[in-house]
């Protein structure tokens, strides 16, 4: 069992709690492979996606992942809802938990919702994006995707490149790496970095060239457009040629080295065009991870066991 009841903030995880989803998550990835790709898992159980801020990848992510694990779903969001009349926040959660309902899959635009929600129904929480503070499950599926290309977590290096300021998924990955023994690298000029970087246990960098040689993966971040107030950076084009990562710095990456990156992907600001599927490229492996991951998350905290799939 997970020491967890809710997933929130990877803060909150524990170093068994992440190796307890990731090894989950390996068989729902061989139960992926088969021609019928559906478990009774969750059978019976009720699950609302409440996504009131607007998503492609994690959404049809979460969709997929609990109709293979036989769940029934209700899909909110706010356009069309009571929310565009008016309806509280509260209120809304409130109704949804009438129903009974199991899990809460939520994304919001306002940091914090998810934790607020837990006042407002004894239903599970998980926690699809909130704001600039946490992304939880895209953490687990970096993860799974790096694990399987080294065979290991701890002791390996990461640089983290782009707009980390703005970014939910820095707000995940930092507490993860820490916990379990990933050395960390933010990269990227310096009005794109926390305010409090030099109290987050990270190195920091202006300069991608001296890091792209000595990490083992480089983490890419799309510049977060729809988040910033102001003007950081002069341009696009700037940018590609300061942290872009171009054939010449591709290059540079040691032989074993990955790239990953969240999605979506600006192409020709944080990586060229033709590098997207490059070989050391695992943004594809990371997608297919996103729905091992979240079955496997969904499963334990609805009560599963690591070795108790149902065939």
């Amino acid at each position: 069992m997970l020491s967890v009841k809710h997933l929130t903030d990877t803060n909150e995880l524990t170093k068994d709690d992440f190796y307890q989803i990731l090894d989950t998550a390996k068989a729902f990835e061989e139960i992926n492979s088969r021609p019928i790709k559906k478990v009774p898992a969750l059978k019976g159980k009720t699950i609302v996606n409440m996504f009131l801020e607007n998503s492609t990848r994690t959404r049809s992510s979460f969709e997929i992942a609990e109709k293979r694990l036989s769940a029934d779903t209700l899909n909110f969001s706010s356009s069309g809802s009571a929310v565009k009349k008016g309806e509280s926040f509260e209120d809304t959660a409130r109704t949804l938990s009438a129903y009974k309902i199991d899990m809460v899959v939520i994304r919001d635009s306002h940091a914090g919702a998810p934790e607020l929600l837990k006042n407002y129904t004894d239903a599970v929480i998980m926690n699809a994006g909130d704001g600039k503070h946490q992304h939880p499950t895209q953490t687990l599926l970096d993860l799974y995707a790096i694990r399987a290309h080294f065979g290991k977590l701890e002791g390996l290096n990461i640089a983290i490149v782009g707009d980390c300021s703005h970014s939910r998924v820095v707000g995940s990955l930092v507490p993860a790496f820490k916990t379990l023994g990933i050395k960390t690298t933010l990269v990227g000029p310096r009005t794109f970095m926390p305010k409090f970087v030099d109290q987050m246990d990270v190195n920091y960098t202006s300069n991608i060239e001296e890091v792209l040689p000595e990490v083992d993966v480089v983490y890419l971040l799309r510049i977060q457009l729809e988040r910033i107030d102001s003007t950081p950076i002069p341009s696009l084009e700037e940018y590609r040629d300061l942290y872009g990562i171009t054939q010449e710095r591709y290059d540079m990456l040691k032989e074993n080295a990955i790239v990953c990156h969240p999605g979506p992907v600006n192409r020709g600001v944080e990586i060229d065009s033709e590098l997207v599927y490059a070989p050391k490229s695992r943004i594809i492996d990371q997608v297919s991870a996103g729905l091992y991951v979240r079955m496997a998350s969904m499963y334990l905290l609805l009560g599963g066991e690591v070795n108790g799939i149902a065939d």
